[in-house]
């Protein structure tokens, strides 16, 4: 999806998939959002152009 509208955007050579040289934001939580939207709430880490800017370490 999110490489779809950044072509459509004409912006697919720098946004739209993880890739080497490109730009991008990263939120990885516990769970999977497109099921379970609570899911966000349990972030693990924050990536904002390629430095982690929120970590939270569970046990």
């Amino acid at each position: 999806m999110t490489r779809t509208r950044a072509e459509v955007l004409n912006t697919g050579d720098d946004i739209g998939t993880l890739e080497s040289g490109k730009f991008a934001d990263i939120v990885a939580c516990d769970g999977n959002p497109a099921i379970e939207t609570r899911a966000t709430a349990w972030n693990r880490f924050v990536m904002q152009s390629g430095r982690v800017v929120r970590f939270d370490a569970k046990d």
